[in-house]
């Protein structure tokens, strides 16, 4: 894959959002005004900047092994295709889910890797991999699954005290030695596309951490029908809130819609590869605000519509329905898309 010196600059006339910066370092030295800005970002937009994390040699090994993955023939990929029941893991065709209610088609394909096969690593828990992916498991793929895991959790640890949620009441949901769906991404979006490469959403589990070299990802943000561009920042990662932590806190913390476009400008030439990192409950969490261990979530209950944070599912199925009724093979109409939306379609912030 091109060198990150020789990729076209982002473009400079674009609308951008200015999202706030962490610093991770001053994070975990329990920074007092950066602690607040980080709450005040998972707060208002859900989405922030992170630097001094520290993954900067883990993500390097990680883009030259997704890319040399997703450039193999499709041919070789399929055979560790996701598949339509609502599996995550696996490889991704492009063109296999729905980007709006019309039912287009996306423009990427990507490959996940469970978080709980990294970690059992060579007994494999959910499923298997591409040849490629094996290889790397342990220089590449663990290392990365361990250290993404350990800037998440230090989020966690954090947003139970601003919560007030006893100490461990978030974290043990989303307990390493639990199943759950927590997955490294690796994504790959061809050159000179002028369609949506991955419609409007909200993402599936707890927290995100994104890392981008060419533009393309955009949020929308409260109270405004403007998308952003998110412009990328070397050494920068993006982090964001997903529906789970929305759910348990009773939309104190945002889970914001964002959507992914074609690269701009002359970054359009360049094939875009990113890579992600999702922690995600463990598989039979169920999703409901947790106002019984905390008198601020409590709060948020007692002011929201009756019923609207008790969804009645586990993380599993949430990530399960969400998938099945995107994968335009499943599709049945407007109701598919409806049915594949998380927090911003049924009323959580």
């Amino acid at each position: 894959m091109p060198s990150i010196a020789s990729l076209a600059p982002f473009p400079d006339d674009l609308p951008t959002h200015s999202l706030l910066v962490v610093d991770y370092a001053l994070v975990r030295a329990n920074d007092k005004s950066e602690l607040d800005k980080l709450w005040n970002a998972a707060t208002q937009l859900g989405f922030w900047y992170l630097k001094n994390h520290n993954l900067h040699d883990e993500v390097d090994r990680m883009f030259d092994v997704c890319a040399d993955t997703l450039d193999l023939p499709l041919e070789e990929k399929m055979p560790f295709e996701q598949g339509d029941d609502g599996d995550s893991f696996g490889y991704k065709a492009r063109g296999t889910i729905a980007t709006d209610k019309f039912g287009s088609s996306d423009n990427v394909e990507f490959l996940n890797i469970a978080q709980d096969d990294a970690l059992s690593w060579p007994r494999i828990t959910h499923r298997t991999y591409p040849p490629l992916v094996n290889d790397h498991m342990e220089d590449t793929f663990i290392p990365f699954v361990r250290k993404s895991m350990a800037i998440n959790f230090t989020f966690l640890e954090f947003f139970e005290k601003r919560l007030r949620l006893p100490p461990g009441e978030l974290v043990r949901r989303h307990a390493v030695d639990h199943v759950n769906g927590g997955e490294a991404r690796c994504i790959k979006t061809p050159p000179k596309q002028s369609t949506v490469a991955l419609g409007a959403h909200t993402d599936f589990g707890s927290l995100a951490i994104v890392h981008n070299r060419l533009g393309g990802l955009q949020v929308m943000p409260p109270d405004s029908e403007e998308w952003l561009y998110i412009k990328p920042i070397r050494g920068y990662a993006v982090c964001n809130i997903g529906d789970t932590l929305s759910i348990f806190s009773a939309g104190i913390l945002r889970s914001n819609v964002h959507r992914v476009m074609p690269p701009p400008g002359e970054q359009s030439h360049f094939t875009r590869y990113s890579i992600t990192f999702f922690t995600r409950p463990g598989y039979d969490v169920v999703l409901h605000a947790l106002g019984e261990h905390s008198a601020l979530i409590a709060d948020a209950v007692a002011q929201a519509p009756e019923g609207q944070y008790e969804t009645g599912s586990t993380a599993r199925d949430w990530v399960a329905r969400r998938i099945r009724n995107l994968r335009l093979k499943n599709r049945k109409g407007v109701q598919s898309w409806v049915a594949s939306m998380g927090t911003e379609h049924r009323g959580v912030r």
